[in-house]
């Protein structure tokens, strides 16, 4: 008993022990990749998995899209290279959507682990490039041959031999060579310093392969996780969310069926898929579906192979959570961030007074495409041609016992972009980034707010934009009787609307302001507390009038 008792501590010293592993992998992403995305924003997932291609730790920084993604999509490197073309130095790249992350712009990097000429897992991660070519990221193509350059699995480096041909066809297919090129170094720098450090530890502890660790881990995360959905109340629960979509309204339904087995989640009844790229590969939806059960049932367990296992996730064909090659994918993320709050929507008729109301939601991804003006017009020197991309965010939803967190990333949970990083790398000029009074939605737990954007192109420049944004139309619901969030606009100083998807212009002289939607209201408004109304007013957060 006491042998059996040591070993467990230092099983889990051990697994403690990788997770700092994986952390510093992904912390060599970010301190070397050029894209603002990944250095400033964090948009990027890293972990290590065991020979049969199962997660065994992944790092906490980096967003659950990538993260439980790139939790299948290992697998699929190890099928498609083919177990007997895997050596020590080798390096593998996609951005199949279907394989990897669900678009294009993210690159998925495998990198096989060799201890004493043996196989003993992989490292692997993800991040997203600023432009892959084609339409740019944006919404408004008819297929996924136009988004941009697709790469399909296959080796960037073979027994520590850089294909250059791949590097030459990615260089000539993109607007910012230096910036991908640079930021795939980065991925394959970043799996290399999880792999040391992974030997080191080996060393330390005297193994020679982490199965033995990765049973415990896997094991102890399913049984936890398992025994977690035993006390729930059995039955089935489902919900129906709405929101703008691209020219015509998307329903998202779900039914999650909780039962000794672990939990179904079937979104059967939902919307057929656009003509235009906001559709959903399977593999996002199984993400976010898998990360919203995750955060209202077991969020401290650690995210594995181990713990993901009792959420089976099923879309029907046909439907714009699962789309099929060649269907366009290039801004998955809007309806793929809305499917948290779908699944938590059916969780909150299993756990009334558990759950946050809806919020923002979908990132508000701004694009731009600055270009100097043509002829006199020009700035001196010639000006500046540039892609930049932003991140934003609106108000999350009121929880049942605080108020919603205002302009927060739920649930990608990334940061944005610094005004100073982002008018560094483009001729780009911030007028405002604040919150937006009164955008919560009233209860007696207050949504989150949104916030305002206001952006022009500097003097001698115009620029376009590709817009990707919801809840335009559609705002975040309210719960337990709270009021919607407010929704969001597009808009020139000037008043002109402009619309919410789509590739647009922004001449020069003229600013574009974006005004953000906020999080749903908790509870009756007249419920809420004096001290946290004036609270409000004396903050900014609501009018006094």
């Amino acid at each position: 008993m006491a042998n059996h008792a040591l070993s467990d501590v230092r099983m889990q010293i051990m697994w403690n022990r990788l997770i700092s592993v994986v952390e510093e992998q992904a912390v060599t992403l970010i301190r070397t990749a050029f894209s603002t995305s990944v250095r400033e924003s964090g948009d990027l997932s890293a972990g290590v998995f065991n020979r049969a291609g199962k997660m065994i730790a992944q790092a906490v920084t980096g967003t659950p899209g990538h993260v439980n993604a790139m939790a299948e999509a290992v697998a699929h490197f190890i099928r498609d290279i083919g177990p007997q073309n895997i050596f020590e130095g080798d390096v593998y790249i996609t951005n199949d959507p279907w394989k990897g992350t669900g678009h294009l712009h993210d690159f998925t990097v495998v990198t096989p682990s060799f201890r004493k000429g043996a196989l003993v897992g992989y490292f692997a991660c993800t991040a997203h490039v600023v432009d892959v070519g084609g339409r740019g990221f944006g919404p408004d193509a008819n297929e996924v041959y136009e988004e941009g350059i697709f790469i399909p699995i296959m080796k960037f480096a073979e027994r520590g031999k850089v294909n250059r041909d791949l590097v030459n066809i990615l260089r000539n297919n993109v607007r910012e060579a230096h910036q991908v090129v640079g930021d795939v170094y980065s991925l394959a720098a970043c799996n290399d310093t999880g792999h040391k450090r992974l030997m080191d530890m080996m060393e330390e502890f005297r193994i020679d392969d982490l199965e033995g660790l990765a049973d415990f881990v896997i094991e102890r995360s399913h049984a936890a996780t398992m025994e977690r959905i035993a006390a729930l109340p059995h039955g089935v629960y489902d919900n129906v969310m709405r929101v703008d979509g691209y020219g015509s309204p998307i329903d998202i339904a779900v039914t999650i069926t909780v039962d000794g087995d672990g939990i179904s989640t079937d979104f059967s009844g939902t919307s057929p898929p656009s003509p235009k790229g906001i559709n959903v590969p399977l593999i996002y939806t199984v993400a976010y579906a898998c990360y919203g059960l995750k955060c209202s049932i077991a969020p401290e367990i650690p995210n594995n192979a181990g713990s993901l296992a009792p959420f089976q996730i099923t879309a029907p064909e046909g439907c714009i959570l699962n789309v099929k090659h060649p269907a366009p994918v290039a801004v998955r993320h809007v309806l793929g961030h809305f499917v948290p709050d779908a699944v938590l929507g059916a969780v909150h008729k299993m756990l009334p007074g558990r759950i946050p109301a809806e919020g923002a939601g979908a990132l508000w991804n701004l694009h731009l495409s600055a270009r100097p003006l043509p002829g006199d017009a020009a700035p001196e020197g010639g000006g500046q041609r540039a892609e930049v991309l932003l991140f934003n965010s609106g108000g999350g939803g009121a929880r049942p016992g605080v108020d919603g967190l205002s302009a927060t990333a739920f649930p990608s949970g990334i940061h944005t972009m610094s005004i100073e990083a982002t008018e560094h790398v483009g001729p780009v000029i911030f007028w405002r980034k604040e919150l937006r009074e009164g955008s919560g939605g009233a209860g007696r737990l207050r949504g989150g707010l949104g916030q305002i954007v206001e952006i022009s192109a500097t003097k001698g420049h115009e620029f376009h934009f590709n817009a990707m944004f919801d809840r335009v139309v559609h705002p975040a619901r309210g719960r337990e009787g709270g009021k919607d969030g407010a929704p969001g606009s597009v808009m020139l100083d000037d008043g002109t609307r402009l619309q919410a998807k789509g590739r647009q212009h922004v001449p020069a002289g003229r600013r574009l302001v974006l005004q953000l939607p906020g999080g749903g209201g908790y509870g009756a408004p007249e419920q809420r507390e004096k001290t946290a109304a004036e609270r409000d007013i004396a903050f900014g957060y609501v009018t006094g009038r």
